[in-house]
């Protein structure tokens, strides 16, 4: 079933990601975590759907979603900074393997952060503890809600920055010896989500550290 939705407010996030609110239309339901396939009503646009998470609890009355724009790539995201109230997307009924399996350790890189934003904050509502987000950026200004995590007190948040070289954060690339530095317990759930590179590199170095698989919730197909 495909839904109309109508822009109600956008705020930045960072210097280059949006909150996007919308209208919420009937029947409109989704867990935390999942996604749906949005398209601009625009001319030329129409044909171009891209998923994107819901942030917003299930039951809000806006359907909220935070985007990261990449004007270089020249698609759908280079429009999200020009997108103004009243402008209308459309979106399938939500899908997606990534939700809620109680406290774990989120991996996260870049614009993966999203499906994790609507779980940690369920988390947060009831009184859910003993999270580790665990979140990977190019630099500093790059890292989507660091302030949100920082205040929900069941969340540890770890910050890990590849190309800067004065980060406030830890410096490097995540990887094995990382992680395994970095998670004391392997006997909990690992949410993944970030490009696919990252993604691969996450759930290869879990499996070898021997992580089962059925502890790790990640999008089918990787």
């Amino acid at each position: 079933m495909t839904h109309t939705l109508i822009l109600h407010s956008k705020a930045p996030v960072t210097h280059d990601t949006y909150r996007l609110s919308f209208d919420r239309p009937k029947g409109f339901s989704f867990e935390p975590g999942q996604a749906t396939e949005l398209t601009l009503d625009q001319d030329g646009w129409r044909d171009e759907g891209r998923p994107f998470t819901m942030v917003s609890p299930p039951d809000a009355e806006h359907v909220d979603f935070v985007i990261k724009s990449y004007p270089d790539h020249d698609g759908v995201t280079e429009k999200i900074p020009f997108l103004a109230p009243g402008d209308r997307v459309t979106a399938v009924d939500p899908f997606g393997a990534i939700t809620d399996h109680g406290p774990g350790v989120f991996l996260a890189a870049g614009a993966g952060i999203t499906p994790f934003i609507a779980i940690l904050e369920k988390h947060n509502r009831e009184g859910v503890t003993g999270d580790h987000l665990i979140f990977s950026n190019k630099t500093d200004r790059d890292i989507i809600m660091e302030s949100t995590w920082d205040a929900l007190p069941g969340v540890t948040s770890t910050y890990i920055v590849t190309d800067q070289a004065d980060t406030i954060h830890r410096k490097g690339k995540l990887d094995k010896t990382m992680l395994h530095s970095l998670i004391g317990d392997l006997d909990q759930t690992f949410y993944i989500c970030g490009p696919g590179g990252f993604v691969d590199a996450m759930r290869d170095g879990l499996t070898a550290l021997g992580v089962p698989k059925d502890k790790l919730v990640i999008e089918d197909g990787w």
